[in-house]
């Protein structure tokens, strides 16, 4: 797999998130999502990406379990589940929350440390000056801001280096390309791209909708609600013949358009499934085929928010 620089060490060009590991979009066991990782990794796959949330610690003890030590590990904190659902920043809280992940994980050091939401009371510079000690006392190897604006990057990087940020981004979220992807490339900062197969929307069958069977994120977010949810399905049929025209995977080909977005963007696309990542062959597009996924699919084809109100709180605005 081609390699790209993440921080101090490079990993291959795509990723995995873990999020699925702790039931967010279904079922999951822990003997398939071991199964899963080890099938990323005879991919090529080199960066795993989690979060103490996902599962609320499930997806963190699964990697402890995994123990792989030959791996770039990135996970996340700043959530608080509550009721209510809101965001600490202040160091205490991080200092807390970290020595829980790498507990769970069974380590000493974690390479990359997210901020997962912005707490706004808290000045950028004071959360980038509690990260900055992190690095410097051996405990993170370098630390990521989460669903920012470009400001906040710039702001955090003036007072310590920034790593990377981690936004959605894919064919059908496409806000970073108005300022983040940029300001990141500026700065010699890593731009990791979640969910850049639109949440399954990319995957290799058309998803059937049926989310409220089992517990699921997607039941109440607007993409995945009626009548958006069809027009969606509608909407991306074409993109779907195209890539069967093209000799292409569906995800492939969506995985291939976020990369060549940028040199320096890493997507993490997930799965519980080891038998997905098959279809994760990237094919080399050419201009001509960029411009033609474009034209099927234009910024703004999406019929919905990519998050409800709810799941909006802490996320950045800047556009």
């Amino acid at each position: 797999m081609e390699q790209k620089r993440l921080g101090n060490r490079d990993v291959g060009a795509i990723g995995f998130g873990t999020m699925s590991f702790g039931g967010i979009f279904g079922p999951t066991d822990e003997a398939t999502s071991l199964a899963c990782l080890d099938a990323a990794m005879e991919a090529g796959i080199t960066h795993f990406d989690t979060a103490d949330i996902y599962g609320m610690g499930l997806s963190e003890r699964i990697m402890g379990k995994w123990g792989r030590r030959d791996t770039h590990l990135a996970t996340k904190c700043g959530i608080v589940t509550g009721p209510p659902r809101t965001v600490r920043n202040d160091e205490a809280y991080i200092r807390q929350c970290l020595e829980a992940s790498l507990r769970r994980l069974g380590r000493e050091h974690v390479d990359l440390y997210y901020i997962h939401r912005r707490q706004p009371e808290i000045p950028i510079e004071d959360l980038a000056g509690t990260m900055g000690r992190l690095v410097e006392e051996g405990k993170i190897g370098g630390y990521g801001l989460s669903e920012v604006a470009p400001s906040t990057l710039r702001r955090a990087h003036a007072e310590h280096p920034v790593t990377a940020v981690q936004n959605e981004f894919s064919l059908w979220t496409r806000l970073p390309q108005l300022g983040l992807i940029q300001a990141c490339r500026e700065l010699g900062v890593a731009f990791v791209a979640f969910s850049p197969l639109g949440r399954g929307m990319f995957g290799s069958e058309p998803l059937r909708g049926d989310f409220r069977a089992v517990i699921d994120f997607r039941d109440t977010n607007p993409r995945f609600t009626q009548p958006n949810f069809s027009a969606n399905l509608t909407a991306i049929a074409p993109f779907r013949a195209l890539c069967a025209g093209r000799g292409w995977t569906v995800p492939g080909a969506a995985l291939a358009w976020v990369l060549a977005q940028g040199d320096h963007i890493i997507p993490i696309p997930g799965t519980r499934r080891a038998e997905h990542l098959r279809d994760w062959q990237v094919p080399d597009l050419g201009s001509d085929d960029i411009a033609e996924i474009e034209r099927i699919l234009p910024a703004g084809f999406a019929h919905g928010d990519r998050y409800g109100d709810h799941q909006m709180a802490f996320v950045e605005r800047y556009c």
